[in-house]
């Protein structure tokens, strides 16, 4: 089967309050944007399962529980397992287990996701406690990506409020606002390549 590469990755990062936003993201993100998409959720060890089986009821895309040696396609979800930290690595996921820190999950994988995907590379931060994520969105940055984090409709306001404490947050938005700006940015892309005679990916 012919792997088709995303022309984003796009690492999304919650906690406490995180599923509703979740929902109201995915369901109003089309199915076709040609971007990946890997959740990070800060869960109980038997709840990742369920989480990639209630998204799958908020979208046509495929969702996946993350295994290492998988291969991110595009328009598909991929959902961090259990106790496990996650990497992105030459369009790989990579796993570990157990995770090395708690509640670090997103910054380790945003830091990664900027690293393997520089200017195609973006994060999103919704409903949480504390500052994960907040370390992410500034190495995404830093390799020119695109980071958002959730509005006032946040449920927890902790991670979204630390992230755009750093001053590098692009949009303050909503979940269900984000799909139209990630949808212009897959747009400019596609234009960007025909100038440029082809994707290069």
């Amino acid at each position: 089967m012919k792997i088709s590469k995303p022309n984003f990755v796009v690492g999304i990062g919650a906690s406490a309050g995180g599923l509703n936003a979740y929902k109201a993201f995915f369901e109003a993100l089309p199915s076709n944007t040609g971007m990946a998409f890997v959740v990070i959720a800060h869960l109980t060890p038997d709840a990742h399962s369920y989480l990639a089986e209630i998204l799958s009821r908020h979208t046509e895309m495929t969702v996946l529980l993350a295994v290492s040696e998988m291969k991110v396609q595009a328009d598909q979800i991929y959902v961090i397992p259990a106790n496990a930290d996650l990497f992105l690595e030459n369009g790989t996921l990579i796993v570990t287990s157990p995770r090395a820190r708690r509640n670090a999950q997103v910054d380790i994988f945003f830091s990664s996701l900027a690293t393997a995907m520089g200017t195609r590379s973006v994060g999103i931060v919704f409903s949480g406690y504390d500052g994960d994520g907040s370390e992410g969105c500034q190495r995404i940055r830093a390799a020119g990506g695109t980071t958002f984090a959730q509005d006032i409709s946040a449920e927890v306001s902790g991670m979204p409020l630390s992230a755009r404490a750093t001053g590098c947050i692009d949009f303050v938005l909503a979940p269900e606002k984000i799909p139209a700006e990630l949808e212009k940015m897959a747009t400019r892309f596609v234009n960007n390549a025909e100038l440029r005679g082809g994707f290069d990916i």
